[in-house]
C-alpha cells in the first residue's frame, strides 16, 4: 500500500474560516488604534504649535515693553545731557563775556593813563577781575595817583579800584 503524503499544517483538521476573522478582527483592532494615536499626536502637535504662538507672542510683548522703557530711559538722558550742554554753554558765554568786558576795562583804563600828561610816562599795571581794577606801579606825586584812581573809575563797567600807586617822590 501507498502511503499517501500527509499534510501536517498547524491548522489541520481545523476550521480556518474563524482563525481568519480572529486575525483579521486583531488586525482592525491595530490598525484603529494607530489611527487613534496619529490623532492624539496630531491634536497635541497642534496644542504645542498654538503654544510656541503664545510663547512667541508673550515674548515680543516683553521685548517691546523692554524696548519702549529703554527709549524713554535713552530720551530722558539725552534731555538731561542737552540741558547740562546747555547750560555749561552758557556758562562758558557768561565767562568769555566777563573775560572780555574785564579786557576792554583793563584797555580802556590804560589807555586813559597814556593820555594824561601827569601819568603817562609812568609804568602803572591795570588788571581788572569782574570789573575790580587794582592799579599798581609809582605815580609822581599824590594828587597824580588820586587822578589816576578817578581815571579808572571813570571806565565804563568799572565796579572799584583798588589804587595800590605808591608815590615816588623824587
Amino acid at each position: 500500500m501507498k502511503q499517501q503524503a500527509s499534510n501536517h499544517s498547524p491548522t489541520h483538521g481545523l476550521d480556518s474560516k474563524p482563525l481568519l476573522v480572529i486575525s483579521s478582527l486583531a488586525l482592525a483592532l491595530v490598525l484603529s488604534a494607530c489611527g487613534k494615536q496619529d490623532q492624539a499626536t496630531s491634536s497635541s502637535a497642534g496644542q504645542q504649535v498654538d503654544s510656541a504662538i503664545a510663547k512667541t507672542e508673550q515674548a515680543a510683548e516683553q521685548a517691546k515693553a523692554k524696548t519702549e522703557s529703554t527709549l524713554a530711559n535713552a530720551e530722558v538722558a539725552l534731555k538731561d545731557a542737552a540741558q547740562k550742554a546747555e547750560t555749561a554753554t552758557k556758562e562758558a558765554a557768561s565767562q568769555v563775556g566777563d573775560k572780555v568786558d574785564d579786557m576792554s576795562i583793563t584797555a580802556a583804563v590804560s589807555a586813559g593813563l597814556a593820555k594824561d600828561p601827569d601819568l603817562s610816562a609812568f609804568k602803572i599795571n591795570v588788571d581788572t577781575k569782574n570789573g575790580a581794577v587794582t592799579l599798581n606801579g609809582t605815580a609822581p606825586t599824590d594828587a597824580a595817583r588820586d587822578k589816576a584812581g578817578s581815571l579808572a573809575k571813570a571806565v565804563k563797567g568799572v565796579n572799584s579800584v583798588d589804587n595800590k600807586l605808591v608815590v615816588n617822590a623824587g
